[in-house]
């Protein structure tokens, strides 16, 4: 065998997600996770109900039509016409996905190609960083900075190039919080439109956003529609993260591009849950109301228990993470911080610096999730209290 690396080059450097390093630290440390972003309690006990019904039916058992069974294509155009007034064409304009990673790996992989470069936001979910570079383009960060994390417009434009292809959006924002502002979304709409670039936009928290603010998908805003490739997912929505039902809302062509490279990673996925999805998104606008304002209750539970530890916490305007910083303990590293957190305090989170292209920028940030019972928040909070002494 030669010498040359047996990893492709394009992902050098990128190894064990930090998600999956952190959880196993929990698990042989018997820490509470507050680290990777899933529930510990299941969604709606009548969408699990739909699954085991689909299942004893014998409906998804065997492969699933290509593009999403016809039910679920349906409930996702009817969910984006009854949110946003966006009107989609189940048959040639939706397609579900093994999840939103795997929409955002295909999207990627067809969209792009080499030395084709992209603008993210930075700290950036990891993923987006090794879809990227599996296309063989090249990543442009734009840094969300402490401790507001709004966008520098300004500082958009002058990253784009003639190379750039596209804009990779993330609202509301894993890992800061921060939900774009209609003003911000128009202006780098007006962006996108005088480059002529496409748009590539994560939405799987669009019902977590808090205190008045609000998700509004960009495909909204005028020249928009036929250059956006909106994705979103059930995990996130209705907690049932393992079921890994996501998808795509674009025009025909896009999907059509991004159903190409598809088919060839999963071909199709989660037979069964997409019939319980497509009942999910159909629950009446109570469900949606009640889990948010949930989420935000933990959001505040446990805001105030990091506070009372000592952490500077910037508090987020949506999703179910809290980033904080750990400055006021005078330490600097995030990194070293967490792997040394379950000792300390019995408590997992996962360092901010993992997301930036330079890690200085985030070296002092540590992100929690708050998607938890109550009881576990509470009692992770207790635990880091024991930092303030």
């Amino acid at each position: 065998m030669s010498g040359r690396p047996l990893l492709n080059r394009r992902l050098d450097g990128l190894g064990t997600t930090i998600f999956a390093e952190m959880s196993a630290l929990a698990t042989a440390t018997d820490a509470i996770n507050l680290g990777q972003g899933f529930p510990d309690t299941d969604g709606p006990e009548s969408v699990r109900e739909a699954a085991v019904r689909a299942l004893r039916d014998g409906r998804g058992n065997q492969y699933p039509p290509g593009p999403g069974i016809p039910e679920l294509r349906q409930a996702i155009a009817d969910h984006q016409r009854r949110f946003y007034d966006l009107s989609f064409d189940p048959d040639t304009e939706v397609l579900v996905t093994a999840g939103a990673t795997e929409a955002i790996a295909a999207t990627m992989l067809a969209l792009l190609e080499p030395g084709d470069e992209v603008i993210a936001f930075e700290p950036f979910y990891d993923s987006y960083a090794a879809c990227i570079a599996m296309a063989g383009a090249k990543r442009v960060p734009l840094t969300l900075r402490a401790p507001s994390f709004r966008p520098d417009l300004d500082e958009l434009r002058a990253k784009i190039t003639p190379r750039t292809r596209l804009l990779l959006l993330n609202t509301p924002h894993n890992p800061t919080g921060v939900v774009l502002t209609s003003e911000e979304q128009s202006a780098i709409a007006a962006l996108a439109v005088e480059h002529d670039l496409l748009v590539v936009t994560d939405e799987v928290y669009e019902h977590l956003a808090f205190d008045g603010a609000a998700h509004v998908p960009i495909a909204t805003f005028p020249g928009m529609r036929e250059r956006t490739v909106s994705i979103s997912s059930a995990g996130k929505t209705f907690s049932f993260t393992g079921w890994k039902v996501g998808w795509v809302t674009a025009n025909g062509p896009l999907v059509a591009a991004v159903r190409t490279a598809k088919q060839y990673l999963t071909y199709v996925s989660a037979g069964p849950f997409q019939y319980a999805i497509a009942e999910a998104l159909r629950l009446p606008d109570t469900y949606f109301d009640d889990f948010r304002a949930d989420l935000r209750r933990k959001r505040d539970l446990l805001g105030d228990g990091l506070r009372a530890a000592g952490f500077e916490v910037y508090e987020p305007q949506g999703t179910y993470f809290i980033t904080t910083d750990i400055s006021p303990f005078g330490e600097k590293d995030a990194y070293a911080f967490c792997l040394a957190l379950p000792e300390r305090c019995g408590v997992v989170a996962i360092p901010n610096s993992v997301f930036y292209d330079d890690p200085d920028v985030g070296r002092s940030q540590v992100r929690f999730t708050f998607c938890k019972g109550d009881d576990v928040l509470q009692e992770a909070a207790s635990r880091l209290r024991r930092l303030a002494s």
